[in-house]
């Protein structure tokens, strides 16, 4: 428990962006308040301080104000500032160094080489992670959700031109755009998304029926948490089942998102989720 007003958040996001979603899992269950700010995807005119361009960016106060980029750093970097009370936020973060890469496309781009750890001492830790094994299956599905789960979801929800409109009549319904920049968005963006959808399969190298790839993967992770388990964290959620639902739950009200239910073993693993993350 943090005493009140301790920690002050606020949230730069897309708020059909599985990423952002993330990050809201995390915030929502652990009951931090934050306010949230939606970013217009167009002209980004909310995030012109920041020299990272990506969202979600989260702003904390606690003492300090401190920017935290990337979903996976920003719930690494928090986590640890509430079960440790040796280090300031400020010095949390500081374990989270950005690395420059270049990827394949020769883009330049920032990388956390240790974004999935928490950085905690060894008593922490067991308190935290009572068998080594934990913590390695915590952090191995987390670099999933990232490096697989989420490439799935605009194949999937673009898969189609009628679904691509859908998609897009959603983004728009939810995101931040003036109206003829939504009329725009929503038709030019559909057509452009079930384009580079079709791009994006190939890079990805999935089926041609992009569904069974999805299938394939949430079944898996069922799999993984076993029919012994209320989520991979036991009788209550890690990190891994928070990343995993925020990025499936973007898909929600989506033709994707019912026939994933319906083709998989998903459903009481994600009404758990949906109930413990409403209860906080």
């Amino acid at each position: 428990q943090l005493p009140a007003g301790s920690l002050q958040l606020t949230l730069y996001q897309y708020k059909t962006c599985p990423f952002c979603s993330k990050v809201r899992a995390f915030l929502d269950y652990h009951g931090l308040p934050y306010e949230i700010v939606e970013v217009n995807p167009i002209m980004r005119k909310e995030i012109k301080f920041s020299s990272y361009r990506k969202v979600p960016i989260l702003l904390a106060n606690a003492g300090s104000p401190l920017q935290l980029n990337d979903s996976s750093v920003i719930i690494s970097a928090i986590k640890t500032y509430l079960i440790s009370k040796r280090n300031s936020l400020e010095e949390i973060v500081s374990f989270y160094p950005p690395m420059k890469t270049v990827t394949e496309q020769g883009k330049e781009v920032f990388e956390y080489g240790n974004k999935y750890w928490l950085m905690l001492d060894e008593k922490e830790t067991k308190r935290v992670y009572p068998v080594k094994e934990v913590r390695v299956e915590e952090m191995k599905w987390r670099k999933w959700a990232d490096d697989w789960l989420v490439h799935l979801i605009s194949p999937n929800v673009y898969r189609t031109p009628r679904e691509a409109l859908a998609s897009f009549d959603y983004i728009v319904r939810e995101g931040k755009f003036g109206t003829v920049e939504g009329f725009f968005a929503k038709y030019m963006g559909a057509v452009a998304m079930f384009f580079i959808s079709k791009r994006l399969k190939k890079r990805h190298h999935l089926q041609d029926n992009v569904r069974e790839d999805l299938y394939e993967a949430v079944n898996e992770w069922v799999k993984a948490v076993g029919k012994h388990r209320l989520f991979m964290g036991g009788n209550q959620p890690n990190l891994a089942d928070l990343a995993v639902y925020g990025v499936l739950r973007v898909m929600e009200g989506l033709e994707a998102f019912d026939d994933m239910m319906v083709h998989t073993k998903i459903h009481p693993w994600y009404q758990r989720m949906e109930e413990v993350i409403q209860k906080a």
